[in-house]
């Protein structure tokens, strides 16, 4: 069972490693590229990437949830699991609700989203739909992060029995 949840550990820092790194792609991209448009379409393109990757690896780790050791704090394998499903489910709100409300926004609009008024309703609306999009990114992230915690700190194999006496160094000459 501790492959397992190496395994799983392994699969949930990659998916948190890439969420960073696309806070930083999506930084460089408005700082690189010649037209906010373009910078604008290698973001969509690799939240979508992270969106979906994100939907099948906490199915993935939500399912594997359930072959845990009997031993475990039922507890912590419930907080485990609720924390999979919030993630999960910021990752298809990002993609289905926020992602395509963005993408109609963009095909209303008609034309770059910098030639629209800072107080046009029309830009507004796209700030805010953004914004709701960064935030529920921002809270998937921290389940994902709590989740890995969880798993992290799983104990495994019998518990041992504390010492009475710290002291008591015999065990420690035997052999």
């Amino acid at each position: 069972m501790k492959f397992l949840s190496d395994i799983r550990l392994l699969v949930l820092a990659i998916w948190l490693g890439a969420a960073v790194f696309f806070i930083a792609v999506a930084q460089s991209s408005f700082a690189v590229l010649p037209q906010r448009e373009l910078a604008a379409a290698v973001v969509s393109r690799t939240l979508t990437i992270l969106n979906f990757a994100g939907l099948a690896i906490f199915a993935l780790l939500f399912l594997s949830s359930f072959f845990s050791k009997g031993n475990a704090n039922k507890l912590l394998i419930w907080l485990e699991r609720i924390l999979l499903l919030i993630t999960a489910a910021a990752c298809a709100v990002g993609q289905f609700v926020f992602g395509l409300w963005i993408s109609l926004k963009r095909v209303e609009i008609g034309r770059p989203i910098d030639e629209l008024a800072a107080d046009d309703p029309l830009r507004l609306q796209f700030n805010q739909l953004h914004e709701y999009s960064v935030w529920t990114l921002a809270v998937g992230m921290v389940a994902a992060f709590l989740t890995y915690f969880i798993i992290a700190n799983r104990k495994f194999g019998v518990a041992k029995k504390l010492a009475t006496d710290p002291y008591d160094f015999e065990k420690e000459f035997k052999r």
